[in-house]
């Protein structure tokens, strides 16, 4: 006769049973978020264009929104979009070094960075590091110097030379040489510019 307390068998759950839903369970828990975390880097990767695209871009310290399609460089959106002129698009390579601007206080060619990417960093062209009642020390070395002449070449130089400063405070000849070998000057105005450099250098220090 059977004990009529005793449970039905499709009720009963095993030990091995149990065990085996709860790593399951477990299992699941794990899975969500890194399904969660692939499915945003997915979006973030997603290629965007080929139209035009709306971005925001931190200039001279002010937030800039325009539409770009995702091939405009950032010297074009300076240069055609925000009217910051200081940039020069000469070669359009990356090789002369006038388009020169800073990306977090780094020297980048800006012909040769999209728009789109310099999105989350500050950007600062000529126009943010001086004006003609208040020059930057480096500017107000350039003038003193006389280092410029058609002035294609100086608004990437004096953009190369601010960041060079920052790491290289009181250099000499040499290392000026050898720290602005990537910005050309047509007009071969060297001679001021290297005088430039090292007196801006030595104001700074």
């Amino acid at each position: 006769m059977s004990d009529r307390n005793e449970p039905p068998q499709d009720s009963i759950i095993s030990r091995r049973g149990f065990l085996k839903g709860l790593g399951v369970g477990t299992v699941a828990t794990g899975i969500i978020p890194n399904l969660e975390k692939e499915s945003a880097a997915a979006e973030a990767a997603r290629p965007v264009g080929p139209g035009e695209v709306a971005i925001s871009l931190n200039v001279n310290g002010a937030a800039k929104k325009l539409n770009v399609e995702p091939r405009v460089t950032l010297l074009d959106a300076l240069r055609n979009r925000l009217d910051l002129t200081g940039a020069k698009k000469v070669c359009d390579r990356g090789t002369c070094g006038a388009c020169t601007v800073l990306l977090d206080g780094q020297a980048v060619y800006s012909c040769s960075v999209l728009a789109i990417e310099a999105q989350g960093h500050k950007i600062t062209t000529v126009e943010g590091i001086g004006s003609p009642k208040k020059l930057s020390p480096v500017q107000r070395a350039f003038w003193r110097n006389d280092a410029q002449q058609c002035g294609f070449c100086t608004p990437g130089f004096v953009l190369a030379s601010t960041a060079f400063l920052q790491t290289h405070p009181n250099p000499t000849v040499e290392d000026v040489r050898a720290g602005l070998g990537g910005n050309l000057c047509r007009c071969g105005t060297y001679a001021g510019m290297l005088e430039a450099i090292v007196e801006a250098g030595k104001n700074k220090a």
